[in-house]
């Protein structure tokens, strides 16, 4: 039985804590900052970190690996094509690795940044920054083209898979989702859920690929109300998809 959990670091940072309670050992995705696992470790004694899985190099993703590596000898997982502090296994895409006792696939997602990969497991996707709750990454390094096909592999998986994207984004996500598909009824219902649930304090995330498809505007570039609105709002005829994303993207970093 592996229980998944986060750790909150910075303002808006999710470190996700993966236990077993079988063998006490645990690991974690993108630790930013070692101090949120380090407090965990020490009001947990006899639990053991064992692996660290890094889906990009950006500082707020891997600024705790080497003081958790020193700490506790974990085994650093990573992007190959990326500096990643205290790596030990560099990773490409559709490799595999086995964490905890769970077998994960590695997706390569570029986009965000050029080496981003995402980690799979039946149910589960560790996804970054690459996918958000009801958003997507920022084009640091990648192309629309190449985030746009990124997020199409991730939506391929199952709709039941959870989504455990690194930020907590939601909120201002569904602003921007309702200003594109305001007559969208999900999108118009989940805004209205999550401002409740933040105004409580409750964090949003897991997400379900079901729900990003029925609410997030970037996996729905290929519908025609997102296509007119576009187009309406840019003043030219994005004649494809991947057109229809890179205008949304470049409208979201505006909004």
């Amino acid at each position: 039985m592996i229980q998944i959990s986060a750790l909150p670091a910075f303002t808006d940072n999710y470190i996700w804590l993966l236990q077993d309670h079988n063998t006490q050992r645990c690991a974690v995705v993108d630790p930013g900052d070692a101090a949120p696992v380090q407090a965990w470790l020490a009001a947990h004694p006899g639990w053991v970190l064992s692996d660290i899985l890094i889906t990009h190099h950006h500082h707020d993703h891997v600024g705790g690996v080497e003081l958790l590596k020193s700490a506790t000898d974990a085994t650093v997982y990573g992007p190959a094509s990326e500096r990643i502090p205290a790596r030990d296994v560099a990773l490409k895409d559709n490799d595999r690795v086995s964490v905890l006792g769970w077998e994960f696939d590695v997706l390569a997602v570029p986009g965000h940044t050029l080496g981003h990969i995402a980690f799979y497991h039946h149910g589960l996707l560790f996804c970054g920054d690459t996918l958000f709750a009801a958003g997507c990454g920022r084009l640091f390094e990648g192309t629309a083209e190449q985030m746009y096909t990124s997020l199409n592999r991730l939506a391929a998986l199952p709709e039941d898979t959870l989504v455990y994207c690194t930020h907590e984004y939601t909120l201002s996500n569904l602003r921007f989702a309702v200003a594109v598909e305001p007559g969208n009824p999900h999108t118009v219902e989940r805004l209205g859920k999550v401002t409740q649930m933040r105004e409580s304090g409750i964090m949003t995330l897991p997400s379900t690929l079901a729900l990003e498809k029925l609410t997030n505007p970037f996996l729905r570039a290929g519908e025609t109300s997102i296509k007119q609105k576009v187009d309406e709002r840019s003043g030219a005829d994005n004649s494809s998809p991947s057109a229809v994303f890179a205008a949304l993207r470049a409208w979201k970093d505006k909004f």
